[in-house]
């Protein structure tokens, strides 16, 4: 698989509206690859595909259990609220303080189309929530609390950033 150029902050494609991936065909297995490969790479926990140019709603997630691929995802429960540290790997250098459900179900399909749900909680709600904004042009930036700040790297808050 490849390493995929992460667009940035500013990037118009990252304020645009995905479509539904309609049928998964060869050259979609390879986007999820390559977007896998990328997030690996970056060291992130989330990755959307307009993050590397491509306006399909497909998000691949670790948050160290394993690799998630949603297809057509869809936030069908919230519950509770945690607020926290964000980061984004289009938005490289900076966190912001966000607050997001705690409890999150999703609803989407795998790489084969067949359609599942999936709950988390923690960090997984929260990157439930910041990659499938992704899909609808929202970025973290636009919901932080205390504005955007510089990551730095003497802290252990590296585990802490969802993208």
């Amino acid at each position: 698989m490849a390493i995929r150029e992460i667009r940035e902050i500013g990037d118009e494609i990252l304020t645009k509206q995905c479509k539904d991936v309609a049928k998964m065909t060869f050259r979609t297995k390879i986007l999820i690859g390559d977007m896998l490969d990328t997030m690996y790479e970056k060291m992130g926990v989330g990755l959307a595909a307009p993050q590397v140019g491509i306006l399909k709603k497909i998000v691949v997630i670790d948050v160290g259990e394993g690799p998630i691929v949603l297809v057509n995802p869809q936030i069908i429960e919230t519950s509770g609220e945690q607020t926290g540290e964000e980061g984004c790997l289009s938005v490289p250098g900076k966190w912001g303080t966000v607050t997001r459900p705690e409890h999150v179900k999703v609803r989407a399909l795998n790489e084969n189309m067949e359609p599942f749900e999936m709950e988390g909680e923690g960090l997984l709600a929260r990157a439930f929530c910041h990659e499938i904004d992704h899909l609808q042009g929202e970025l973290y930036v636009d919901k932080t609390e205390d504005g955007l700040h510089d990551v730095t790297y003497n802290e252990s808050e590296d585990e802490e950033e969802t993208e």
